[in-house]
C-alpha cells in the first residue's frame, strides 16, 4: 500500500514520524502533497527523506491510500475539486473534526471512507485516535488504519454516532488535563516550590499515574484507594476535591464538549 498525505501541516508531519519510526512502512512508500507553499513541503522531504509532489493529481494517481491532513473547511471545498481523480480502490481517511462521513460521501460519492479524531498528544507519539468506517471499508483496510494511527500512539474503532464522545474524553481532553497541571503546580508554588520545579512534579505525576491504569488494568478507584491511607493526607485532600464537585465537574466538561460538537 502507498500512502499519500494531502496537507503537509504539524499533524501530518505526526503521523509520518509515528507510521516511520514503526519501520512498517518504508518510506519510499510514502509521499506527501501540499499546496502551493513549497518551502514546508521541501522542509519535509528533506526531514523524512520522502516524496513531496506540486501536483494534486499526480498524489491520487501514485497512491491507494489518501490522509486528508488539513483543516474542515479546506477539506470541503477540496473535495468536490478532487472527485474525479478517484479511483474504486481509493481510501480516503480524514482527521477533520466536525466533518461527518456522510458529508465526504455527499462531496466524492460513494468511496471507501474512514474518520480518524486523533489528539494534540500525537505530536509527541502519545495520541489516542479513534476510527471509524463506512460500509465499504474492509476489514483489512480497517486494521491497516488502526495500524498507521496506533504507530504514534493507541487507535481504536468506534461506531461515528460516538464520536462526540470521543470528543469530550479524548479529543478536548488535553485542554482539562493541562489545566489540572496548571492547578497543581499553582498549588506547590503557593507552598514555597519554584515554577519550574512545580510543573515538572505535577505534569511527571500525570504521565505516571495515566501509564499505571493503562499498564496495570486495574480500576482507577482501585489505584486512588492503594494511595489514600487511613486519617492520610491524600484522603483528606480527596475530599476537599469532592467537596467542591471535581468529577462532576470534569463529568459535565466531556458532555459539555460532546454536546457542542453535536451541534457542527
Amino acid at each position: 500500500m502507498k500512502i499519500g498525505f494531502y496537507g503537509a501541516g504539524n499533524m501530518a508531519q505526526a503521523i509520518i514520524q509515528g507510521i516511520l519510526a514503526s519501520q512498517k512502512v518504508a518510506p519510499n512508500k510514502l509521499v506527501v502533497y501540499n499546496h502551493r507553499y513549497e518551502p514546508t513541503l521541501r522542509s519535509v522531504e528533506e526531514k523524512y527523506g520522502i516524496a513531496g509532489i506540486l501536483d494534486e493529481k499526480n498524489l491520487f494517481e501514485k497512491v491507494d491510500l489518501i490522509i486528508f491532513a488539513v483543516k474542515p473547511a479546506v477539506l470541503m471545498a477540496i473535495l468536490p475539486k478532487i472527485k474525479s481523480y478517484l479511483q474504486p480502490n481509493h481510501l480516503l481517511v480524514s482527521i477533520a473534526s466536525g466533518v461527518s462521513i456522510q458529508q465526504i460521501t455527499s462531496c466524492v460519492g460513494d468511496q471507501k471512507i474512514i474518520r480518524v479524531m486523533p489528539n494534540t498528544p500525537a505530536m509527541v507519539g502519545a495520541a489516542m485516535s479513534s476510527v471509524s468506517a463506512n460500509e465499504l471499508v474492509s476489514e483489512t483496510d480497517l486494521q491497516n488504519v488502526v495500524e498507521i494511527f496506533s504507530s504514534f500512539g493507541k487507535a481504536q474503532v468506534v461506531p461515528e454516532e460516538l464520536i462526540p464522545a470521543v470528543v469530550g474524553v479524548s479529543g478536548s481532553a488535553p485542554a482539562y488535563v493541562y489545566l489540572f497541571i496548571e492547578a497543581l503546580a499553582d498549588g506547590a508554588v503557593a507552598e514555597g516550590m519554584t515554577r519550574a520545579a512545580a510543573y515538572e512534579f505535577a505534569a511527571q505525576t500525570v504521565l505516571g499515574s495515566a501509564k499505571m491504569v493503562l499498564e496495570t488494568g486495574l480500576h482507577p478507584g482501585e489505584l486512588k484507594d492503594s494511595v489514600c491511607s487511613p486519617a492520610g493526607t491524600t484522603i483528606a485532600a480527596v475530599e476537599s476535591l469532592e467537596k467542591n464537585h471535581f468529577r462532576a465537574s470534569v463529568i459535565e466538561a466531556v458532555r459539555t464538549a460532546a454536546k457542542a460538537d453535536r451541534k457542527h
